[in-house]
C-alpha cells in the first residue's frame, strides 16, 4: 500500500519542485543526510593529494575563479546570477569546506553532486587540477576579502602583462564584481 501511495504522490504533481521553493524538513534531511554519507564513504576512495606546494595554488586560484565563484561567491565577492538562483543554496566555501577533508573536497569537484547544481568537473579537467582548487579553498578558508581583492588584482595585472586575461577580465570575482 505504502508503494501505491508513493506512486500517486508522484504522479500527482503535488510536490513543488521549483527552486523558488524549499524542500520540507524531511526532504530535505533525506538529500542532506543521503549527500553527506555518500560523500563521506566515496571520499575515503580517493588517492593521496599532491603536495599543496605555492605554485599549486596559484593554479588552483585561477581554477577556482573558472569553476567555483560563479556559484559560490569569495570573500567579498557575491555569487553570480546563476548560483543566486540554485537551491539548495551553494555554501560559501571559505566558511564551510572545513566540514570536508581534502579527499571529500576532491571528490565533490571532480564527481559533482546531484540534485544541487554542482556540476562534475572531472569530465573536463585533469586530477592535478582539481587537487590544485582544493589546495586553494583550503587557504581561502583563513582569507580575508582584502586579501582575496589583492590576488585579484595581482592575477590580473599577470595576466595583463602577459597580453592576456585569461578569460578573466568581465569573469565573477574580478575587481569589477566585487560587492
Amino acid at each position: 500500500l505504502l508503494p501505491l501511495g508513493g506512486l500517486a504522490f508522484i504522479y500527482s504533481g503535488g510536490y513543488n519542485v521549483a527552486a523558488t521553493d524549499g524542500h520540507s524538513g524531511l526532504v530535505q534531511w533525506a538529500l542532506e543526510t543521503t549527500k553527506e554519507r555518500s560523500i563521506r564513504v566515496r571520499g575515503d576512495e580517493v588517492p593521496e593529494p599532491p603536495p599543496f606546494e605555492s605554485a599549486l595554488v596559484v593554479a588552483g586560484f585561477d581554477g577556482f575563479r573558472d569553476m567555483c565563484v560563479q556559484c559560490h561567491g569569495a570573500p567579498g565577492v557575491d555569487p553570480g546570477v546563476n548560483g543566486q538562483g540554485l537551491n539548495p543554496e551553494p555554501p560559501e566555501l571559505g566558511e564551510e569546506a572545513h566540514e570536508f577533508s581534502d579527499a571529500e573536497l576532491f571528490w565533490i569537484t571532480k564527481h559533482g553532486v546531484k540534485f544541487t547544481g554542482m556540476p562534475a568537473f572531472g569530465p573536463t579537467h585533469a586530477d592535478r587540477d582539481l587537487w590544485a582548487v582544493v589546495a586553494f579553498i583550503r587557504e581561502l578558508e583563513e582569507m580575508t576579502p582584502e586579501e582575496y581583492g589583492i590576488r585579484v588584482a595581482e592575477r590580473e595585472a599577470q595576466l595583463e602583462a602577459q597580453g592576456s586575461t585569461g578569460g578573466h577580465s568581465h569573469a565573477p570575482g574580478t575587481p569589477e564584481h566585487e560587492h
